[in-house]
């Protein structure tokens, strides 16, 4: 057997030219290059380019609006359009453990709660920034956010916007549940993709018996007495 290299694919002859067997070879679009890239963050490439970006960033505002997406491909699988009604946000957050932010480092209260630096948040770095953006942006409504830079100090989130007063966002089916009321802080409430896996809420079934609808309610409804009436 041989192999005969055209085009649209590759072919497997045998030896007297007849073609026996087929395969398309399957082609990849821009965004499938930009994903392959990122995937591969150690190459020389994407660590200079890193390297860049992140001096780039720390000059910038802890929170400041893109002219575009750094991750074009990633932007679009979040929800991200390139039209009227959508901007992009990036945030700058700081890594490792939360400090309690008391006046002179001081608790005044039991030596159990006096730590000051070893506090775990409770939520992920990622809806941090979403909570960070969305206050700072009070008219436009958060839609979903994704990774784009780190260094040992920082972490860069950029945030995708909607607004939801502009008549495009609002006359496109299917966007426009964004512009309901109940839609107003998504990222506060913990109903964002980030904040929904802060919560656990990724998991199902009796994985999530003390998590859904929330841990506060389980928390009730566990707490709650009950007893019959006697009648």
């Amino acid at each position: 057997f041989w192999l005969k290299r055209v085009r649209r694919g590759v072919f497997v002859f045998d030896c007297d030219g007849v073609r026996i067997q087929s395969r398309s070879a399957e082609a990849m679009g821009a965004y499938k290059y930009l994903e392959e890239m990122w995937r591969k963050k150690q190459s020389d490439v994407m660590r200079f380019l890193a390297r860049l970006r992140n001096w780039e960033f720390r000059q910038l505002p802890a929170v400041h609006r893109c002219s575009r997406p750094t991750r074009p491909d990633k932007a679009r699988k979040v929800g991200y359009k390139a039209k009227q009604g959508y901007c992009i946000y990036r945030v700058r957050v700081k890594r490792g453990d939360r400090k309690k932010r008391v006046a002179k480092g001081i608790v005044y209260g039991k030596p159990v709660n006096q730590g000051i630096n070893k506090w775990k948040s409770v939520r992920n770095l990622r809806s941090i920034a979403e909570e960070r953006v969305g206050r700072k942006c009070g008219s436009l409504r958060v839609l979903n956010s994704y990774w784009v830079a780190q260094d040992a100090v920082h972490k860069w989130f950029e945030v995708v916007m909607v607004d939801p007063f502009h008549s495009v966002v609002r006359n496109d089916p299917r966007i426009n549940w964004i512009c309901k009321p109940v839609m107003k802080h998504r990222e506060l409430r913990g109903l964002t993709a980030a904040g929904r896996k802060a919560r656990g809420l990724l998991k199902k079934g009796k994985r999530a018996t003390k998590l859904r609808p929330s841990a506060r309610a389980v928390y009730r409804r566990n707490s709650l007495m009950r007893l019959r009436r006697y009648r």
